[in-house]
């Protein structure tokens, strides 16, 4: 098995074959912002191959003028090779690549109380997955109008500067981002291209 950076060839039918079915649209990027993301040095996205076939993918966020954290944006495996272990695989060779490097940042969903159960099941399960990764619950933090707790491979000795370097990579214009999200805050509300009817600028 290798992991590599998926060419132009193969974006386009990871986007459509394996994002399409794995988020909804109001969590998935468009692809054409994602290229731009890419055009700009932000954005990258790796597949986990064996020879040709696509087993499994992670995409990666960051802010160009400094890799000391990058953010891992999707996170997933092809429909027919789920619950094999592939994702704590993928996860794993993740941040043995970058270990030294930059620090992976990963975000999951918390519950939410009222909500429907086996929506926060799920979360649940994704909480227990990060950890079972070997990678540790820091700090939360609010995006989309939801509160999710931030994952790292170790506790620095200072949270403050993975913090600012979380909050840049998603840059200014996002208002919907709060980095980090003290217990009792409320998240802001989503942003406007999530909201029906609206576009992300």
């Amino acid at each position: 098995m290798e992991l590599r950076q998926l060419t132009e060839k193969e974006l386009i039918g990871w986007y459509e074959e394996e994002l399409t079915e794995a988020f909804p649209p109001n969590e998935r990027k468009p692809l054409a912002d994602i290229r731009a993301l890419m055009a700009q040095g932000r954005y990258e996205v790796w597949g986990l191959f064996d020879g040709e076939d696509l087993l499994g993918y992670a995409t990666l966020w960051m802010e160009p003028a400094d890799r000391r954290c990058i953010l891992l944006d999707y996170l997933g495996v092809t429909a027919a090779r789920r619950n094999g272990g592939l994702g704590r695989k993928i996860v794993r060779m993740l941040a043995g690549q970058l270990e030294g490097k930059s620090l992976l940042l990963i975000e999951a969903e918390r519950p939410v109380e009222g909500d429907d159960p086996a929506e926060n099941a799920i979360r649940q399960r994704r909480l227990a997955f990060y950890e079972r990764c070997g990678f540790v619950p820091a700090y939360d933090m609010a995006t989309c109008g939801m509160r999710f707790t931030t994952f790292l491979p170790r506790l620095p000795a200072d949270l403050g500067p993975v913090m600012a370097l979380h909050k840049a990579i998603y840059g200014p214009a996002r208002t919907d981002v709060r980095v980090p999200l003290g217990p009792g805050e409320t998240p802001p509300g989503p942003p406007a291209w999530m909201r029906e009817g609206e576009r992300k600028p």
